[in-house]
């Protein structure tokens, strides 16, 4: 129970910050108002946005009941986690975060917002190259190196790296 607590607190603590805060604060400074009509554009967005926090969920889930640890790069999970979004794609969590992030800047219609989405995919990508990647071949080893052999970084593979 103890690490679903912790990657609970983590997790929002991260989207509260990155991905509600911040994006508030720009949309607010910005100008943006929210949509008077909502039309075909706003709910596809809203749908990108719902779908994109739904894998992010379903990625800090599987990071505290699979991983027995967390998504927070000072509590890594004990076990690699293959299974579930992780065995389709190395980095689900970010790539929902990013939809959701899309979404918005298309529901507001946004082009600060979409800059922000652009580089928090930016960012992202530099962190999992310069710290994550190789952190997670450090403390896994040849599992690792197997899985990344399977498994590619940010678009879905065809078949599902099973556990």
């Amino acid at each position: 129970m103890l690490p679903l607590i912790r990657t609970v607190t983590y997790a929002a603590v991260f989207i509260g910050f990155f991905l509600v805060f911040l994006p508030a604060r720009l949309l607010e400074r910005s100008g943006v108002i929210r949509p008077a009509v909502i039309g075909v554009v706003e709910i596809a967005a809203a749908t990108v946005t719902v779908l994109g926090a739904a894998l992010a969920l379903w990625c800090v889930l599987t990071f505290a009941l699979v991983g027995r640890g967390t998504p927070a790069p000072f509590d890594p999970p004990r076990r690699l986690i293959r299974s579930g979004p992780y065995g389709l794609v190395r980095n689900p969590m970010y790539i929902g975060a990013g939809l959701a992030l899309a979404g918005a800047a298309l529901f507001y219609r946004s082009l600060p917002l979409l800059g922000y989405t652009v580089g928090f995919f930016l960012i992202t990508h530099v962190f999992v190259l310069v710290y994550e990647e190789p952190t997670l071949k450090r403390l896994f080893g040849d599992e690792y190196h197997e899985y990344l052999k399977r498994v590619q970084r940010w678009w879905p593979t065809t078949t599902r790296q099973q556990r």
